[in-house]
């Protein structure tokens, strides 16, 4: 199947465009994807960047299709699987809306069981994505493996066996994203008010985050081993640490992160509600 995967599009956005990006380039053909929007803009774009075929509506061109990706805002997806269950032929449904539930999506579309539920982030905009996936029990090995390497296309995939796992890969890598920023931010901030010009604290910020994260991607030693490794009792990084243990930063990373996996569980039950 995945030499030749046929693949569907609802929804012609940025996440969209990043996997198409990265299909056409691993997994398949622009000749083998089409896109449905409401918005002829993109499915211009979508046309004109890729070389896909592409609908203002539902048609019969769903139906042959392996797989067939869920990429529309979360509240619009109630409605948009309503019109898509005419079209449903055993193919895979993998929904990228975050916050709803896979099982939700089963009931809505009367217990059709071929779905994967899969959070990725916004870096697979440039194909360095993370992504957490679960399947409904019906999903086959094949689908499965379909959903993975759709996914790779983008960056990387992790698969989950509790579909309530979901909301803390939402709250650890969906939402991480923003944290760094935020720490990239607060570098940023410090360095110039130490002195420093802005695009100065910026490559220094940014360029640290990368450099620290490839270091701890291709290391065989534990993340606390490579700080201990840069902390020398009574130097400049002792003191900085000190100083985020005293303010309990570490605490009130997991808190935030905590608050983030209860509220996507808040959001799974508010559009759970959709009858």
């Amino acid at each position: 199947m995945q030499n030749k995967l046929k693949i569907g599009f609802i929804g012609g956005g940025n996440m969209a465009a990043a996997l198409i990006g990265g299909l056409v380039t691993e997994l398949t053909g622009p000749e083998h994807i089409h896109v449905v929007d409401l918005n002829q803009m993109s499915l211009t774009r979508m046309e004109t960047e890729f070389g896909v075929t592409t609908s203002l509506g539902f048609d019969d061109r769903l139906m042959p299709l392996d797989v067939i990706i869920l990429a529309v805002k979360p509240q619009q997806l109630r409605d948009v699987v309503g019109e898509l269950k005419p079209f449903l032929n055993e193919q895979l449904l993998l929904s990228i809306a975050a916050g709803v539930r896979a099982t939700d999506i089963a009931r809505w579309l009367n217990g059709y069981q071929k779905i994967v539920r899969a959070m990725p982030n916004t870096p697979a905009l440039i194909g360095k994505g993370m992504t957490g996936l679960f399947a409904l029990p019906e999903v086959s090995e094949e689908q499965k493996n379909a959903a993975e390497s759709i996914m790779h296309a983008v960056g990387n995939a992790i698969w989950l066996e509790d579909e309530d796992k979901i909301d803390v890969v939402t709250a650890v890598s969906g939402s991480g994203p923003a944290y760094v920023f935020y720490f990239i931010e607060a570098l940023q901030q410090a360095a110039m008010e130490l002195g420093l010009t802005e695009d100065q604290g910026m490559q220094l910020a940014i360029g640290t985050f990368n450099g620290a994260a490839q270091l701890a991607m291709h290391s065989s030693e534990p993340v606390s081993v490579l700080r201990e490794r840069v902390t020398s009792k009574g130097g400049t990084t002792y003191a900085a640490l000190s100083s985020m243990e005293a303010d309990d930063v570490k605490l009130s990373i997991i808190k935030a992160v905590k608050l983030a996996a209860a509220r996507g569980r808040e959001l799974g039950e508010e559009y759970g509600q959709q009858a």
